[in-house]
């Protein structure tokens, strides 16, 4: 058996394929612009001397400019928007990205930050003719402390293999993310993305120790630290944690890594209603305690996608909902006494109607993929609207069937999964292609919904192009003011990911 949560996430070259798989099923979206109401702001056009000052500072090895190999970084992973950016710069230093940045600043030239691209909600494309900056060869690790737990590393690296050179020290990284093998960590953080190990690590505003950010202007704020405890002023760091780089560029992160788990468990459960679902989860953490590490919820809707396109099966019997519940401990023995005990304790309650068991890596990442490849498998039906709320359990799954009803025929599914532990809902609304007439029905209602439950509009994907004039169900205008404040403070210019945000389009 594998250490810790390593053999649960599909590799880089699986989730480049299904990528691949999904980009060549779906047609080019149109562009953002014609989509969507919104303005270009007054930046400046590039022109052939702004690319060769860019060539200086990069050097032409580092810098697209050929249309077809730029395009692929002008569309999101989910075929949603799409800008028409003419250049993409590959920086390889913290320097080299303050000298781009202090010369677009000074001209004015408006930037698009971009890692691994696999964000969900358009914030990582540009929306017009940003200049895109990828982090992509900032990618070395710097230090791996065995005894501290803390990584340090560029931000370019990609989660799947930081969490193999952790493993390599017996440790763990504390995010864990469908898109693992493709996301960079340096956008992992500047999303605040949760994943599924936030239940027993926590969100990234504890693990991140320390940030290396350039502004707007070039300039280079080292906020790096190599302790839990650094009470020293304003935790600055936070500013920059989940502001989706419109406030500054990550360039290098400090995580804390706990240890690797020795012992891995995981039961996949059919259940026959939400309310049992409650149950489960409200069971598993009263009998699973210290070693719960995953709780995830899919309805059967959500379980097709990942089944069907993919030519997999449920080891279990069709049921209206499913739980996957995984721990991580130290003692095989003792762990699997007590998962066992839970099953036998929540199947006697008649909560829980089938379930089976694993601690063997390959049953265990059969089961993962289950669940990993709903997100791509839903591609398939052509376009999808995907939102990422938080809700009150109680109330956690009741937008499905009101969307459902909503939606009608216009919807080829509407469907639900997520995190129950955290009470992070992830809603699809699959259609064949992208209509007003369908994007009406599902919005505003959706995030109006959410308001009235006193719910999060984004869990943990952000808010990007996609949710800025939604910002206000989740935080008044008070918040939003200030908000805007820091963003004028710290990039006056507005250069960083404009559009992006904030309700009011720069």
């Amino acid at each position: 058996m594998l250490s810790g949560n390593s053999y649960r996430l599909l590799n880089w070259k699986a989730w480049k394929n299904i990528r691949k798989f999904c980009s060549n099923a779906r047609k080019v979206p149109e562009l953002t612009k014609d989509r969507y109401p919104v303005t270009r702001g007054q930046y400046a056009e590039l022109s052939s001397d702004d690319i060769s000052k860019f060539e200086g500072i990069v050097g032409k090895g580092r810098m697209i400019v050929n249309p077809v190999d730029v395009e692929p970084h002008n569309i999101d992973f989910i075929g949603c928007v799409r800008g028409y950016s003419r250049v993409v710069l590959k920086p390889k230093t913290t320097q080299q990205v303050s000298e781009i940045l202090k010369y677009c600043n000074s001209r004015k030239i408006a930037v698009c930050p971009q890692g691994g691209n696999t964000g969900l909600v358009g914030g990582s494309v540009p929306v017009f003719d940003e200049v895109i900056l990828s982090t992509q060869n900032m990618n070395e690790i710097e230090t791996i402390d065995q005894v501290s737990g803390i990584l340090v590393c560029q931000s370019g690296c990609i989660l799947e293999q930081l969490d193999e050179k952790a493993h390599e020290n017996g440790l763990c990284m504390p995010l864990d993310l469908g898109a693992k093998g493709s996301c960079h960590i340096g956008g992992n953080v500047s999303t605040n993305a949760g994943g599924l190990r936030l239940l027993r690590y926590g969100n990234l505003h504890g693990s991140v120790l320390g940030v290396e950010v350039v502004k707007a202007d070039g300039t280079v704020l080292d906020l790096m630290s190599n302790f839990k405890k650094d009470n020293t002023g304003y935790h600055l760091k936070h500013l920059f944690i989940g502001s989706e780089g419109t406030l500054g560029i990550i360039t290098k992160v400090a995580i804390f890594c706990p240890t690797a788990s020795k012992a891995v468990n995981l039961a996949f459960l059919g259940v026959e209603n939400y309310e049992n679902v409650m149950k489960t989860f409200l069971q598993a953490k009263q009998e699973l305690g210290e070693i719960l590490s995953a709780c995830e919820m899919i309805d059967a809707e959500s379980l097709k996608c990942s089944t069907k396109p993919f030519n997999k099966s449920s080891p279990i019997a069709d049921y209206p909902f499913y739980m996957l519940i995984e721990t991580s401990g130290s003692n095989a023995e003792h762990d699997e006494e007590k998962l066992h005990n839970f099953l036998n304790n929540s199947m006697n309650s008649g909560i829980v109607l089938d379930g089976t068991t694993t601690n063997e890596s390959k049953k265990m990442r059969d089961i993962w993929f289950l669940r990993e490849r709903i997100a791509p498998g839903i591609l398939m039906d052509g376009f999808c609207f995907k939102y990422d709320l938080s809700l009150p359990l109680k109330q956690f799954y009741d937008i499905v069937p009101a969307m459902t009803e909503r939606v009608g025929s216009l919807a080829t599914r509407v469907c639900g999964y997520g995190h129950i532990g955290d009470s992070n809902l992830h809603l699809n609304v699959s259609c064949p292609e992208f209509t007003q007439e369908i994007y009406k029905r599902v919005e505003p209602f959706v995030y109006e919904f959410t308001h009235k439950l006193k719910g999060s509009v984004s869990a943990e994907h952000g808010i990007g192009f996609l949710k800025p004039n939604y910002l206000k169900y989740s935080k008044g205008p008070e918040a939003l003011d200030l908000m805007q404040q820091m963003k004028t403070l710290l990039d006056p210019n507005g250069i960083l990911n404009p559009y992006k945000v904030l309700p009011k389009r720069l």
